[in-house]
This record gives C-alpha cells, sequence and structure tokens, in this order.
C-alpha cells in the first residue's frame, strides 16, 4: 500500500517535471538553435557553387548530402550534445567555461604551460567575434534573397532591405531581449515544422536520396573526387554553424531540454532538409543555385521569405546575445578590459546590453553586407571562424579530459583524438577559401585575440610585479604598534587584488599621509572560476590595529557591488552601519613603463596595455563606488 502511494506520489512528481521541461525545451530552440536551424538557406547551395563547388552529378549529390547528414550526427549529436556538454563548468559550458577549469581562478599567475592553454582558449573566444559579425549579415542575406526567387524584379531590394533589417534588430538591443524572446521558440518550432515538411514533400517524389544515409557514399565521394572533394569540406561545415552556441548557452537551460529538443525536433527537421534538397537536385539538378527556394510551392514563396526572415532575426539574436555573454565572462575573467555592462531584466542576471558592443557590431555587419552583397559569397568567409573555434574547443577539451578528469591517455586520444581529426579536416578545407573571404572572420579574430592577449599579458606583468613588491600584513601591523600614525575618525577601504598581503595603494596612502582611519577594511573582490557562486559570499577576518580582511566571492556571470559587501562586512564585524559620508574607498592605479633595454615585444605589450587601460570603464563605476567618496593613488611600475 504504501509503495503504491510512493509510486503514484513519484508518478505525480513526473508528469509535472515533463510539461516544465517541455517548455524549456521549447526556448531552448529559439535561444540556442536558430543559427544551426537557418543553416539549410545557404549551406547546401555552396558545394554546388562558386570556384570550389562540383558538378551536381546524381553520385555527388548524394555523395554531399551523406556528408552533411553524418557532419550534424558526428560533430553536433556526438561531440557536442553527447560529450562536450558534460564538460560544464557548474551547469555552465562554452570555451571559456572550459579556458576556467583549466586555468584555475588565478590564470594571472599561472605557469608558462596554463598561460599556453589560456592564450590558445582566447585565440578560439575571439574567433567567436567574427562569427557574431557574418552571422547576422549571412543569415538575413540568405533569407532576404527568397524575395528574387519569388520576383526577379526585387533583387535590387534585397541589399537594401537586409540592411534595414539588421539596423532595426541592433537598434532595438538597449530593450533586452527578453521582452521579445517568448516568441523566439515557437516561431524556430514552426520553422523546423516548416523546413522539415518541404523535405519530406520532396523526398516522396524522389526518395532515392535515402541512399545518404549510407557513410559509404560520404566516403566514395571523397574517391571520386580527389582534392576537390576534400575542399568541399568547406562547404559541409556550414551546416555546423552555432554548435559553438549551443555548448556555450547550455547554461541559461541544461543539458536536459536542448537534448531534447535536439533529438526531438531541430536533428530530425535538419536531416529531413538536406535530404529533401538532395532529392530536389537528384530531378533537377539546374537549381543547384538556390535548392532551398526552390522546394517551397508558387504559392507559399512569400509567406517562406517572411517565416525565414524571423528565423534568422532569431538567429542573429542568438549570435549577438552570445558575444554580448562572451564579452561579459571576458571581462570578469580578467581576459578584457572593463566595459559598460547594462541589465535588461530585473529577474534574469544573464540579459544584458553592452551599448558599444552593440553599435560596433552594428556598423561591422552592415559594412560585411555592402561588401560582399551575396549571401553564397559570403557563406565562403564563414567556414574558416567556425572550423577554427571547434577544433581548439576540442583541444581544451582534451587537456581537461587529461588534466583534471585523469583519463588515460588512449581514452583521450580515442574520443579527442578521433574529433580533433575531423575539426582539423574542416580548418583545412577552410583555409583553401582565404582569399575568397576567408580573410574576414580570420583577420577580426586575430584583432580580437591581440587585444585579449594584451589585456591578459599586461595583468600578468602587473599582478606579479605587485605581489613582488607587496609587504606582508603582519610586518605592517608589527609597524604600526612599534610606530603608531594618527588616526582620523571614519572607515578607510582599501581595494586589492590580493587577499594576503598589504595592498600597495595602502602603501602609498601611508607613506605620502601618513595617517589612517579609525577602522580600516582590505577588500579584495575575488572572481571564481564558477559561473556563480553559491553560499556565503563574504567572509571577514579581524587582524588587529583596527585593520579587518574582507574577501567577497564572484563567479564570472556576475558582477561586483562594493557597497552590498560593505554593508554585509559591517554586520559581520559587528561595526554601525557604514555611513557614506565618513567611509573612504582608495583605488589603486598603476601605470606600466617599459624598462630601458626592454624587447620591442614588450615595449608593444605595454604600449597597448596602457592604451586599453585607459579607455576601459572606471573602477569607480564598474564597482558601484560613490564617486565623490574615492580617492585614487597613482603609481609608476617600471617593467
Amino acid at each position: 500500500m504504501q509503495a503504491g502511494v510512493r509510486n503514484g506520489a513519484i508518478a505525480a512528481s513526473d508528469r509535472k517535471r515533463q510539461p516544465a521541461a517541455a517548455m524549456l525545451a521549447l526556448a531552448a530552440l529559439g535561444v540556442v538553435f536558430g543559427d544551426l536551424g537557418t543553416s539549410p538557406l545557404y549551406a547546401l547551395q555552396e558545394a554546388f557553387n562558386g570556384d570550389h563547388g562540383v558538378r551536381p552529378t546524381p553520385d555527388n549529390v548524394v555523395g554531399v548530402v551523406s556528408l552533411f547528414l553524418w557532419s550534424l550526427i558526428l560533430m553536433v549529436s556526438i561531440k557536442y550534445v553527447l560529450v562536450l556538454m558534460r564538460a560544464d563548468n557548474k551547469g555552465e559550458g562554452g570555451i571559456l567555461a572550459l579556458l576556467a577549469q583549466i586555468a584555475g581562478d588565478k590564470a594571472e599567475t599561472a605557469g608558462r604551460s596554463t598561460c599556453f592553454w589560456v592564450l590558445l582558449g582566447l585565440a578560439g573566444a575571439a574567433m567567436l567575434y567574427g562569427d557574431g559579425v557574418i552571422t547576422p549579415a549571412v543569415s538575413v542575406l540568405s533569407a532576404m534573397e527568397g524575395l528574387q526567387v519569388a520576383t526577379p524584379a526585387l533583387a535590387a531590394y534585397v541589399v537594401p532591405a537586409t540592411i534595414a533589417i539588421l539596423v532595426l534588430l541592433f537598434m532595438v538591443q538597449p530593450f533586452g531581449s527578453g521582452r521579445v524572446g517568448v516568441v523566439f521558440g515557437p516561431i524556430l518550432a514552426a520553422w523546423f515544422v516548416a523546413i522539415a515538411a518541404l523535405g519530406i514533400a520532396q523526398l516522396w517524389q524522389n526518395p532515392a536520396i535515402l541512399q545518404a544515409i549510407n557513410p559509404l557514399h560520404g566516403i566514395s565521394y571523397f574517391q571520386r573526387n580527389g582534392f576537390a572533394g576534400f575542399v568541399s569540406l568547406g562547404a559541409v561545415v556550414l551546416c555546423l554553424t552555432g554548435a559553438e552556441a549551443l555548448y556555450a548557452d547550455m547554461g541559461h537551460f541544461g543539458a536536459r531540454p536542448i537534448r531534447l529538443a535536439w533529438y526531438g525536433l531541430a536533428l530530425p527537421a535538419l536531416l529531413l532538409s538536406y535530404l529533401g534538397q538532395g532529392a530536389l537536385l537528384l530531378a533537377h539538378p539546374q537549381l543547384s543555385g538556390r535548392p532551398f527556394y526552390s522546394m517551397v510551392p508558387e504559392w507559399g514563396l512569400y509567406p517562406m521569405v517572411a517565416l525565414a526572415t524571423l528565423a534568422t532575426i532569431v538567429a542573429s539574436q542568438a549570435l549577438i546575445t552570445a558575444v554580448f555573454s562572451l564579452t561579459h565572462q571576458s571581462v570578469q575573467l580578467g581576459f578584457f578590459p572593463r566595459v559598460l555592462v547594462l541589465h535588461t531584466s530585473r529577474s534574469h542576471k544573464g540579459q544584458i546590453y553592452l551599448p558599444l558592443l552593440n553599435w560596433l557590431l552594428m556598423l561591422a555587419t552592415v559594412a560585411v553586407v555592402l561588401s560582399f552583397r551575396q549571401s553564397d559569397k559570403l557563406a565562403a568567409a564563414f567556414g574558416l571562424a567556425v572550423s577554427t573555434t571547434m577544433a581548439i574547443t576540442t583541444i581544451l577539451f582534451a587537456v581537461l579530459a587529461r588534466g583534471r578528469w585523469h583519463w588515460p591517455w588512449w581514452a583521450v586520444i580515442v574520443v579527442a583524438g578521433s574529433l580533433f581529426a575531423v575539426d582539423l579536416a574542416f580548418v583545412l578545407a577552410n583555409a583553401l577559401k582565404f582569399m575568397d573571404g576567408g580573410w574576414l572572420p580570420l583577420t577580426l579574430g586575430l584583432f580580437m585575440f591581440m587585444l585579449m592577449g594584451c589585456w591578459f599579458g599586461g595583468r600578468r606583468l602587473q599582478v606579479r610585479e605587485g605581489q613582488d613588491r607587496q609587504l606582508p600584513i603582519e610586518a605592517l601591523l608589527s609597524s604600526l604598534q612599534m610606530n603608531p600614525v594618527a588616526r582620523i575618525p571614519g572607515v578607510g577601504v582599501f581595494l586589492s587584488e590580493n587577499a594576503d598581503g598589504t595592498p600597495l595603494v595602502m602603501l602609498h596612502h601611508l607613506k605620502h599621509n601618513q595617517v589612517l582611519h579609525e577602522t580600516v577594511l582590505l577588500l579584495t573582490l575575488q572572481m571564481q572560476d564558477v559561473p556563480r557562486v553559491k553560499g556565503e559570499r563574504v567572509a571577514v577576518r579581524r587582524l588587529g590595529e583596527g585593520v579587518a580582511r574582507v574577501v567577497a566571492r564572484y563567479g564570472y556571470m556576475e558582477e561586483p557591488d562594493v557597497p552590498e559587501v560593505m554593508a554585509h562586512a559591517a554586520a559581520l564585524l559587528n561595526l554601525p552601519a557604514l555611513e557614506p559620508l565618513c567611509t573612504t574607498y582608495y583605488l589603486g592605479r598603476q601605470t606600466l613603463v617599459p624598462a630601458a633595454g626592454s624587447s620591442r615585444f614588450k615595449r608593444w605589450l605595454i604600449g597597448v596595455f596602457g592604451v586599453l587601460r585607459q579607455n576601459a570603464r572606471s573602477a569607480t563605476l564598474y564597482f558601484r563606488l560613490p564617486p565623490n567618496r574615492v580617492v585614487e593613488l597613482g603609481a609608476r611600475i617600471e617593467l
């Protein structure tokens, strides 16, 4: 009897969880699968067109479609959904989550080997910025090109309409994606159902394309076409665009809803769409220039263009949001200068808006559309950024599996080695398209990598020099006992990156002013290698002589709030509430100067770091300090 009641309660609980999981899976469709879902618009046509396209013979069509199908199965279903989504960092995914697990809390002081992996991870993250510029451009442009399929007279309006949609998309970013996000899932669900229906209709007319399910047709395609078949991988990788975003966005929904949405709707719809396009080309190879819209009956062209436009807007929104999140994480982990971050939702911390980055992305995306003007030309530029990031993600996963998970070498070689072999083939095939546009994402990625690498390198030099110059706190307290200094009413808060020694700004303050407040708080904000800190955030310790140390821990998805920390610390130390007019915050500002005889590279590194630091958001605003209660003390450090 009791067992029956218990089983009934469990069943009722499962019934409650099922609708919740279904709703999360629906929401995941709109945020996670936008880029993957819209790739049928332009991916397959790239294999048969352009300078590197192959002839759409029946054998080639079956072979290429087979490569598309098995790429989705191997690289998305197995690599990302089954393998990499297990390499989460407290529920968060993405290349920076991998990097945070490898580097630990203090990447600036890590050894040379760890520093190498950090720089490699930054290179992969930097490539996503190129993806963030190209994805909105190629997605919306490919959707709008359906207008010229419906009515050739509208061809002149494709580029202006694309630019207008993109500008409008970037202009609504300050309002926050959450306000329109509720419709993202249903739009993508309707899109997947539509492309699956189009594919089924073509399969019904020409089921011979089902031969492509056999992977041997993909192998024979390479044997038949030789080097030209290998180059075709540059088009095949386009069906994988958005796989990295799938991994990066898992923290928003969790692994289970994403897997449910992928296996339940997204994967079957994509497979059917590519099979349907292949079936169409078996019967009408002359339509290889626009196979997707050629599947649509004439009466449905305009509705399909409208649905495709909505779907590509959703895909573009997902990439823009991903770039915002990537930059925010990079700032928190110390890999990027501080920038203005605005929260567009009171209930969801992940919904953020970065004004400067938004307008720069808009200008870059519009410039790309005006330069390339056609989706097939822009698709040639797309694959290099995607494949490079995928390859770097696999390498970092191998490092994590071996170093943190202690996998045996044979397991790392079998799993990561096999995946990397496929990644490397995609990278080499796309490298051949460098002059056809592949230079664009590579240039954008190298520029962002230079900025991130210089910031990381400059921070590394600064932190190490600061540690060498720090005085043990015990030595300072002994000195204050032997040689007391004048104490003034109020609270002095000295911010320090290190939770062990004496803050340099405090030593400079004592040296020049020779006075201390009655209460001195040494504040350290520690960024952890977890998305969000759980449990007690603030820890305090009395050191004597009216001095106490306060350590506040934050995850890389969170933002520090110093006044809130101080209020909590005052309660823990049994201090009266900190009066704003009686509390002074001291910030140190070190200026790095290359020493005589420094190498040219070191001079260049310090110079770029200095420029970035001058243009970074001020610490006063970033830590939400009252501007009229902040004292900054500068120092020149010669390296």
